[in-house]
């Protein structure tokens, strides 16, 4: 049973793997010494590419940050958390609980995956409210559902080539989504680890004995005590109509993005949380007691991703990125070409945790290569994108979002993603070469 062939990995995660500060630390040193090592950099080069590109994702941390806050204070809501508690009624035992909160996280993934990080946390608290089940691979399987989300609607790579003007196009042309996202062989992989995945999670879960329970008591967030007025300016902190006109306002904005063909990205994800949280909240007030407390829980964002830009800097100013592609490249067929692409995107994807910045230093390697050998151009891009999506279950750069969310350490839930990991790994593997 899995349950037992995950002991080894989750006591091994245990042990030997280190908060995600450190862990992002020594991923540093080791891209130091790489870069000059491999690549034949100077430190006085490197230190440069490092520190300029430090600051690189500023924009971005602060789109996870308030992925963070916006999904946290939504949830917070009392009609959000009754429909979660509903939803999750639909459980009635621990392994009911893993199979829906997977099946869940991976719908939300698919369709957009900020999206997708957010709700399988939340709606894994809310299950945990109700059911005793195993929390930390309860985490784990909201998490899990993340390993779709490139070869979903949101996938970075294929809407980029599908976009004219892409940097790539003079090499490629634009390549619609229907040889991409809704290709045979992607949906096929899709549709299998649908399957896969929430058998894989369920076969883990432990026996009730072993069984890490938690507190629902920890996990009501918020309140509703009563309020007392006393000086003037409570009125507005505490008014239903400033809430409601500005969040509105917010809705209206939304609906007009929607009519004109707008898509679904990131920031009307946090746009749609945000204003939505401001209704349900009905004041002020509610609102920033519930702000108070999810900010606490963004603290590796705000610390950690900054160091992370300065690591995909290196990578790709130093030529790390592309060695590690053109070596895999090099030892390809046309028909393996889309596996050493997966593999290799799987590697590059622990040093630069970005699908778009991933696709950027691997394209120039990759698109040649395929040219080269006649290989399906299409196929070799989406196998880049889930290589970029398969590591995420070993790199814990987006689980810091969930871990913030559930209140775990990268520790608690990373022994069951790496079991995953090479399940997985062997799934997509195949249906790339083969399908």
């Amino acid at each position: 049973m899995l349950n037992r062939a995950s002991k080894p990995f989750v006591r091994l995660v245990e042990r030997y793997l280190p908060d995600p500060f450190i862990f992002v630390l020594l991923l540093t040193l080791v891209v130091f010494v790489a870069a000059m090592g491999v690549e034949g950099q100077s430190p006085e080069a490197v230190v440069t590419m490092w520190g300029n590109g430090f600051w690189n994702l500023l924009t971005f941390s602060m789109q996870m940050l308030l992925v963070l806050i916006s999904g946290y204070m939504l949830a917070n809501t009392p009609l959000v958390k009754g429909i979660l508690d509903r939803i999750a009624g639909l459980a009635r035992s621990p392994g009911q609980a893993i199979l829906l909160v997977t099946f869940v996280a991976l719908t939300a993934s698919w369709i957009n995956w900020g999206f997708g990080l957010v709700v399988g946390a939340l709606f894994a608290k809310a299950l945990a409210r109700r059911i005793q089940v195993h929390y930390p691979l309860l985490i784990a399987s909201a998490y899990s559902g993340f390993i779709v989300w490139h070869g979903g609607l949101a996938g970075s790579i294929p809407l980029t080539i599908a976009t004219e003007g892409h940097f790539a196009e003079d090499m490629i042309g634009v390549i619609g989504t229907g040889e991409t996202i809704f290709s045979f062989f992607n949906l096929a992989i899709v549709v299998a680890l649908f399957v896969l995945v929430p058998i894989v999670n369920r076969l883990m879960l432990p026996p009730q004995s072993e069984s890490i329970f938690v507190d629902p008591k920890k996990l009501d967030d918020g309140s509703d005590e009563a309020v007392s007025i006393t000086r003037p300016a409570e009125h507005l902190e505490n008014s239903r109509l400033l809430a409601w006109l500005v969040g509105f306002a917010g809705l209206a904005f939304t609906f007009q993005y929607f009519v004109k063909d707008g898509g679904l990205n990131l920031n009307i994800v946090n746009f749609m949380f945000l204003f939505l949280a401001i209704i349900l909240h009905q004041t002020p007030r509610r609102l920033l007691i519930s702000l108070n407390e999810a900010i606490s829980g963004g603290a590796g964002i705000v610390i950690q991703f900054p160091f992370y830009a300065g690591i995909m800097a290196i990578m790709t100013q130093s030529g790390l990125a592309g060695t590690i592609s053109s070596g895999f490249a090099s030892i390809a067929s046309a028909d393996t070409l889309p596996f050493w692409s997966f593999i290799s995107a799987g590697v590059v994807n622990i040093f630069v945790p970005s699908g778009g910045g991933q696709w950027a230093v691997q394209a120039p390697v990759m698109i040649p290569a395929a040219q080269q050998l006649g290989a399906d151009i299409p196929r070799v891009a989406m196998a880049v994108a889930w290589g970029d999506a398969w590591t995420n279950l070993l790199q814990p750069f987006w689980a810091l979002p969930v871990l913030a969310i559930a209140g775990l350490k990268a520790k608690d839930i990373m022994g069951y993603c790496l079991l995953l990991l090479i399940i997985t790994g062997v799934l997509i593997s195949l249906g790339l070469t083969f399908l």
